[in-house]
């Protein structure tokens, strides 16, 4: 499902249910991270980053610990640029070459409204506009999640290049339809600070893809190192 949303170059694998989500399948500096999680959490670290084991394995990359930085964002195999999502039933990962992208950010969602309140808590007075407007032409997507869904990967691809937080409300993101794929499209987000250096020029705004299957919602940004 996210794969089509990325470049060729990118490797993802996808996980339904808890396939190789055993705590135990991870190396022991991993384990310590989550020793105190709920058993929920520890399964869902586990199989996120067995996915990211067999898309390294895939790039040739020996598996290895992917242990959380700086605001539990990966820290990555030198080389390797990726990402990782999960919710209930299902997680992903993706890595490409560090060559071959400057940054890339992937999320899914449950295919459901967001709870009351995060809508006017996280989005600009525009996007709530323009979600308006969608919902009344397409109300069998729901925007509001699929929205959100989009601003955490634009957060994941941002983070690893600036080392920065980016704030809901620091990225203006409007959502498009692809023409006769009405649960499928691209998104466009404005970068209301400054961006990025990639490639000797200042990135104004990342550029991203969406679907809607399987009851999940699933957003993904990739940064190319030339705009």
């Amino acid at each position: 499902m996210i794969e089509e949303l990325l470049p060729n170059e990118v490797v993802v694998v996808e996980a339904h249910g808890d396939d190789g989500a055993e705590p135990g399948h991870l190396f022991p500096e991993e384990a310590e991270v989550v020793r105190r999680a709920v058993d929920k959490r520890r399964r869902e670290f586990a199989l996120v980053r067995t996915c990211a084991r067999r898309a390294m394995e895939k790039l040739g990359v020996p598996p290895q610990p992917l242990l959380p930085g700086e605001r539990g964002a990966p820290r990555w195999p030198a080389g390797l640029a990726g990402s990782m999502t999960h919710c209930d039933g299902y997680g992903a990962a993706a890595v490409v070459r560090a060559t071959d992208l400057a940054s890339l950010g992937i999320d899914a969602e449950p295919d459901q409204p967001l709870p009351d309140g995060v809508l006017d808590a996280v989005f600009l007075p525009g996007e709530t506009a323009r979600l308006r407007r969608l919902a009344e032409e397409r109300p069998e997507v729901h925007w509001d999640r699929l929205l959100f869904s989009a601003k955490e990967s634009v957060y994941k691809a941002w983070f690893p290049l600036t080392g920065r937080w980016l704030d809901f409300g620091e990225a203006d993101i409007e959502v498009l339809v692809e023409p006769g794929r009405p649960r499928h499209g691209g998104f466009r987000a404005e970068l209301l600070v400054p961006g990025p250096v990639v490639g000797g020029r200042r990135l104004g705004h990342f550029e991203g893809r969406w679907t809607v299957q399987r009851g999940l919602v699933a957003t993904a940004v990739s940064v190319p190192h030339t705009a």
